[in-house]
Formats: C-alpha cells, structure tokens, sequence
C-alpha cells in the first residue's frame, strides 16, 4: 500500500555506489501521481569550463560550486513541488551539506532518506557497475564522511542486502521516519 503524498520532495542520498540513481529512479515510478527525478550531479556536470570537483584537498572554489549545485537542486525541486509534482532528488549530499541543503528545500511534506550500506557492499557495487566513480576518494574516506560527520536526519537504512524493489518498499513502508518538518 502506498502512503497518501502530496506534491512534496523525497531526497535519496548516500554515497556513491550506494544505488541511489536506482532507487530514487525506482521510487519516482511508484509513487503514485505526476512525478519526476531530479539529478543533482547534473548540475555539476553542466558547467563546461572552470569546474571544480569536490576531492579529498577541495579548495572554495570546489566548495563554492557544490553549494551551488545543491541551491540549485532546492530550487528545481521547489519548482517542480509547486507545479503539483512529487519529486525524488538524489546526490551524494554528506556532512553539514545535508543541513544546508534541507534548509533550503522549502516544500514539505520533505522526506530524506539516506542510503547507508556497508563498504563491502558499496565496493561490490562499484566493481559491478559500467562507470568508475571512485577516483581521489575511496570507499571507507567516503563511508567515515557519512556515518561520523553526517547528521541524523531522516531515515537511515541499511541497503547492503537490499535489492532495489526491496528498498523502495523499505522506504514507503518506513515513510512517517523519513519525513522532515
């Protein structure tokens, strides 16, 4: 049974690998109602010259631009929620940036989600996908990011044994956790 939602946002974050293009992707397709998938690394990846990518030694440049991908995330989702559409959001949004970035999405009801599964999973994951998304960083530099510097919002759930269709359950059946006010 899906929860009764109103046009409002559910943001999808964790690290990379965590599978949360597909679970947000997934999500999008079963609430029900008019929704839509907002990407927010394609606003990192639109700017042509003079990106500056976060890395382990980012400079503020680097973190000029994340701040502003993640306004920009707010404001499309905010765009969209008042156009009568539910939005799943998903990046990697870790640390005090999570804060920041629920504090600019002004739609409620707002429901974060944050997926945590274990490194060996992660590890496994990125070994079986088609692109490389670890690079300067490493899966246990991200993973202690998360778990020691993140803040307690919303649900935390523990995708290592998870398929995608079982976390999408997990997700709307532990909705009321998730949810933000």
């Amino acid at each position: 049974m899906l929860p009764e939602t109103s046009a409002g946002v559910h943001l999808v974050t964790g690290i990379q690998a965590a599978s949360k293009s597909t679970v947000a992707q997934a999500l999008a397709e079963r609430l029900p109602g008019r929704t839509v998938h907002v990407h927010g690394d394609q606003f990192r990846r639109w700017i042509v010259r003079g990106r500056a990518d976060m890395t382990p030694d980012a400079g503020p440049e680097a973190v000029r631009q994340l701040r502003l991908r993640h306004l920009l995330t707010a404001r499309t989702c905010d765009g969209y929620a008042d156009a009568g559409f539910t939005v799943v959001a998903q990046d990697v949004v870790l640390g005090e940036e999570l804060s920041g970035l629920v504090a600019e999405i002004r739609s409620r009801p707002l429901h974060v989600v944050v997926l945590a599964p274990h490194p060996e999973a992660v590890a496994a994951r990125e070994e079986a996908r088609g692109k490389q998304a670890y690079d300067r960083w490493t899966v246990d530099a991200l993973d202690r990011a998360l778990r020691e510097e993140t803040p307690r919002l919303g649900l935390w759930l523990d995708s290592s044994r998870l398929s995608v269709e079982e976390t999408v359950e997990e997700v709307l059946r532990r909705d009321v956790e998730s949810r933000i006010d």
